[in-house]
């Protein structure tokens, strides 16, 4: 029924003194304050992804949200993490609910603030510890892994990303120049007032555009960046998503609720995917989850208008389309992708699918494919309708 987020923040910018329950009351407040006709009251759930959860996003932020946004406190709320997928899975949950007929009006969505996600230190074993306590980032990535799980599984991100071009022989060039792409088409979009639908600014921020988009940017400067993961490698953080801050939430109903909220939907969701593959190759989970959400819909690659596929690395993404030769690749992410808009974990998938439901909505129908992968190797796929 609609869709808004906020301004994607860069990490340690606009948003970094915003704590991530009050970006997440924040879209949950904002999305049912553009449906004057629907009675707040009458929301059976609000399902929110949450791929860290290790801060002040504790305690079901997704409840929190719901208190802090001012909805009636019989408004239940739960949180979900399936990583990167999480503010997808959370749309699938509301869906789900919602087809079985256990609801018929959701908000769904995710949040991250990634600036905010603290440092953790692990209980100690024995009282009065004489060593030194190491202390984890719960930024981004592995922590405390268990020392069970193979150490091919447990490669940092980078190192995945590393490992795809390996697989499929993708250039350093070829990376930047998608990556390049990323940013000009994000700036256009701006531009043209393509995201004015959906985005929202934060009350008490300066924030009212994506942080991390650089409309200046050339294929040059890219070229001059130092690879991150290997000496000798190709992934950059030019060619890669940065961290970020953010939230994202999307309105959903089945026809009664529709009626009630009285406004005419974006899309309709038609199907949905999640499929797995081995953890080091998680940038290429979405190759699976994308064809059985399409079989699922019962139609194929060229019935697609819009793609949006998350940028989690330009060489994953590329990784990808090598798996989808069908795929015009001139349809994917036509308004930049998180490459340039920036990659706040939780929200990331809620906020392609939303994006994707307002581009159907100025298209004047289509179908839409949402793609995402997931660290430990998952990968997600809805398949919408306009």
């Amino acid at each position: 029924m609609d869709a808004v987020r906020t301004p994607i923040g860069r990490y340690g910018g606009g948003l970094a003194g915003v704590r991530p329950d009050d970006l997440a009351a924040h879209v949950v407040g904002e999305i049912v304050r553009r449906s004057p006709g629907l009675d707040p009251a009458r929301i059976d759930d609000v399902l929110l992804g949450d791929a860290n959860g290790a801060g002040e996003d504790n305690r079901d932020v997704a409840r929190m949200a719901v208190l802090l946004a001012g909805l009636p406190p019989s408004v239940p709320g739960a949180t979900v993490n399936r990583l990167c997928g999480s503010g997808l899975e959370a749309v699938i949950g509301a869906a789900r609910a919602i087809a079985l007929g256990d609801a018929s009006i959701c908000i769904a969505g995710g949040v991250e603030s990634m600036s905010r996600a603290p440092w953790v230190l692990a209980k100690p074993e024995q009282p009065f510890p004489r060593g030194h306590e190491v202390m984890h980032s719960t930024t981004l990535g592995w922590r405390m892994s268990n020392p069970r799980m193979p150490q091919d599984w447990t490669v940092p991100l980078g190192e995945g990303a590393e490992i795809l071009v390996d697989r499929y022989r993708i250039s350093r060039e070829a990376q930047d120049t998608f990556a390049l792409r990323s940013h000009q088409l994000a700036a256009r979009a701006w531009e043209a007032g393509r995201y004015t639908d959906e985005v929202s600014p934060v009350p008490g921020t300066d924030v009212e555009r994506d942080e991390s988009i650089r409309p200046t940017t050339t294929l040059e400067a890219l070229t001059r960046l130092k690879p991150v993961f290997r000496p000798d490698g190709t992934v950059t953080a030019g060619n890669s998503s940065p961290l970020n801050d953010g939230a994202s939430a999307l309105l959903i109903a089945d026809p009664a609720g529709a009626d009630k909220i009285g406004k005419t939907p974006l899309a309709r969701i038609v199907s949905r995917a999640v499929t797995a593959i081995e953890p080091q190759l998680f940038g290429i989970g979405p190759v699976a989850a994308a064809r059985e959400a399409l079989r699922r819909a019962g139609i194929g690659w060229d019935a697609l208008s819009v793609v949006e596929l998350n940028e989690a690395f330009a060489s994953q993404s590329l990784a990808c389309l090598a798996e989808w030769p069908e795929l015009d690749p001139e349809i994917v992410n036509p308004q930049g992708g998180a490459i340039a808009l920036g990659h706040p974990l939780g929200s990331s998938g809620s906020r392609i699918l939303g994006s994707l439901a307002w581009q159907l909505h100025r298209r004047g129908g289509g179908w839409g494919l949402a793609a995402i992968c997931v660290g430990v190797g998952q990968g997600l796929a809805v398949v919408l309708e306009a």
